[in-house]
């Protein structure tokens, strides 16, 4: 016969252990919609190209396979679609995981990546590279540079008062934010009517249609090397969203730890805006969905944010480029669908760390 706990402490550790349980299965649940939906958007568009073959393409550049595809199919597959899915799914991947880890350091439900000004200063930096050059090199160099900057600019205004709270560098980042929107109004209102402000303004927008290997390559390892770093911190942002005093309790330096997160923060969603443009919500409403998932445990949070984040942006890039012949602007969509929803999750009360 089956053994049955006859202590309090026994039946706390089973319970414990039947959590820690239910949230792998629900993991690696979560791990198949991403990695369906990767070769369902590999499929998707002008050329038919069915998941099947998408696979069999790319496990014949691993070992040697017959070829029943033609050479446009290859060609499409791997130059145009291949790397648009994986930058897509690791912009949405950053900005879900910047959401959630700044929620959890500002104890902030309604904090998303973009809060201490990081897209306005991209965007300037976009927009101040298509006036003077149009490169795209020089178009994603300087909106990195600016999204660091504005970052820098607003954490250097809240360390102005000492002993300043995450209010202050909050409020930091929104008068940083609203200085570089009113540059990029300055930007567009001196532009070529013609030519540059329309260039300015689409990607300003959010797109992913111009996407290749090169900028695959560019952001790959500054997002990947982030989402490393906060998922090994991930249970130190759970202490710090529960307060300060609980995180100095346990010996955690909270200045030095927000220090870690807005860094790494910056340079995911810096990385992420200088080859998208402006995509907005992914980074407010996934973590909020993650947390009706799992909870507001950042060890198993983050991760799940980092799937949905993907898989969210991956299934709007779809929609983008097959509801309509011309491609629709991601930021448009995600704010389309963002915002209904958070607003069914106000009317639930599901906006909360309960």
């Amino acid at each position: 016969m089956k053994k049955l706990p006859h202590t309090n402490e026994e039946k706390f550790t089973n319970h414990i252990n039947h959590i820690k349980k239910s949230h792998k299965n629900q993991l690696l649940l979560l791990c198949l919609i991403p990695a369906a939906l990767f070769f369902i958007s590999l499929s998707l568009g002008r050329y038919d190209i069915s998941p099947c073959t998408a696979a069999m393409i790319i496990l014949s550049q691993i070992c040697s396979l017959p070829v029943t595809w033609t050479d446009v199919q290859e060609t499409v597959l791997l130059q145009i679609r291949l790397p648009r899915v994986i930058a897509v799914m690791l912009v949405g991947a950053g900005l879900a995981a910047s959401g959630s880890a700044f929620q959890g350091l500002f104890r902030n439900p309604l904090v998303s990546s973009d809060i201490l000004g990081v897209a306005a200063g991209a965007g300037f930096g976009a927009a101040l590279g298509i006036l003077i050059s149009g490169d795209p090199i020089i178009i994603q160099i300087l909106a990195f540079i600016w999204g660091v900057i504005a970052v820098g600019i607003a954490y250097g205004l809240s360390r102005v008062y000492k002993g300043g709270s995450s209010l202050i560098l909050v409020l930091a980042g929104i008068i940083v934010g609203s200085f570089f929107s009113a540059m990029i109004s300055l930007v567009k209102y001196v532009a070529d009517p013609y030519q540059k402000l329309p260039a300015i303004v689409f990607w300003l927008m959010g797109s992913m249609s111009s996407t290749n290997w090169k900028d695959v390559y560019a952001v790959s390892i500054p997002i990947i090397t982030g989402l490393i770093i906060l998922i090994l911190i991930r249970w130190r942002i759970t202490i710090l969203a529960s307060g300060e005093e609980e995180a100095h309790s346990l010996g955690i330096n909270t200045t030095r730890m927000a220090q870690i997160i807005i860094i790494v923060c910056t340079v995911i969603t810096a990385s992420g805006v200088c080859i998208s443009g402006i995509i907005g919500w992914v980074g407010l409403v996934i973590p909020h969905l993650g947390r009706m998932i799992v909870g507001p445990d950042y060890r198993h949070l983050l991760p799940v944010s980092i799937i949905l984040g993907a898989s969210y942006l991956v299934v709007i890039d779809d929609l983008a480029r097959t509801l309509t012949t011309q491609e629709i602007p991601l930021g448009i969509l995600t704010s389309v669908i963002g915002v209904p929803f958070f607003a069914y999750l106000l009317s639930r009360k599901k906006v909360g760390w309960a």
